[in-house]
């Protein structure tokens, strides 16, 4: 068998190169750097993968704010969603340039959860304009906790874009102001929109269950502490996890003072 060799050469002018095996100890050096190689270009792609999550729940935020303008009941509110419409566009376009630094497509990534809210959607079709925004505000927000929860186990430069991305509060204030004044005096639609809530929010944990079965969202939140299988596929959405969501939800719904 051939033999790998490392040269040595002397400092005097007339002496041979004298040539050493290569040991077993050189061998495990090797290895070592292939393997934390390997590592890190996992944890990319679990990150592009995480990223590409939200870019698309951004995305997908755009088309529903901007639907929503057009279902608005006052030009004020109309301006509002339009306006908060445009700002997710700049929030996706900020996580597609992050994932473009990574060496991702941007595209691709956001493109794989592109069908992720189509099952939620269809079996929470609001009927009133209270609905569509309690919807959004409790329905969709279960989605967005969940992903900053799964982004404390990025990279920090990534999880500080996530946690920046997600930290717009402008429609969740829309949501509660127009909430508050449908709702004042009026406890059949204060009882209606509770058990609207509590729908949206089993839906939603659906909708969360089915994104960390993905293999590289699943290590993503195990290392952010979120108790999921290292390896594999997990059964279902962490009970830590879990938790957290519920009671982020709950804190929800105790500003429009409705029932959990």
């Amino acid at each position: 068998m051939a033999r790998r060799y490392h040269r040595r050469m002397t400092s005097s002018a007339g002496n041979d190169s004298v040539l050493r095996p290569e040991g077993p100890a050189d061998e495990r050096s090797a290895n070592r750097g292939k393997d934390v190689a390997t590592a890190r270009a996992a944890d990319v792609a679990d990150a592009i993968e995480v990223l590409g999550l939200v870019a698309s729940l951004e995305h997908r935020a755009f088309a529903r704010l901007a639907a929503d303008s057009q279902e608005a009941p006052g030009l004020a509110q109309s301006l509002v969603l339009s306006r908060l419409a445009a700002r997710c566009t700049e929030r996706r376009d900020r996580v597609l340039a992050r994932i473009d630094d990574l060496g991702g497509d941007g595209a691709a990534a956001l493109g794989r959860f592109a069908g992720l809210l189509d099952d939620f959607d269809a079996r929470t079709p609001p009927t009133s304009w209270a609905e569509r925004l309690l919807k959004a505000y409790v329905g969709y927000g279960v989605a967005d906790d969940f992903c900053r929860v799964v982004a404390r186990g990025l990279d920090d430069e990534s999880a500080q874009l996530v946690a920046q991305v997600l930290d717009d509060a402008a429609h969740g204030e829309l949501a509660v102001r127009e909430l508050d004044e449908a709702c004042a005096g009026d406890d059949v639609l204060s009882s209606r929109l509770a058990l609207w809530g509590r729908r949206l929010v089993g839906e939603a944990l659906g909708v969360v269950q089915r994104a960390a079965q993905r293999p590289e969202v699943a290590r993503v939140l195990s290392r952010a502490g979120g108790d999921a299988a290292a390896a594999g596929t997990p059964e279902q959405v962490p009970a830590t996890v879990f938790n957290e969501l519920t009671a982020e939800h709950t804190r929800r719904m105790a500003r429009l003072h409705l029932t959990a």
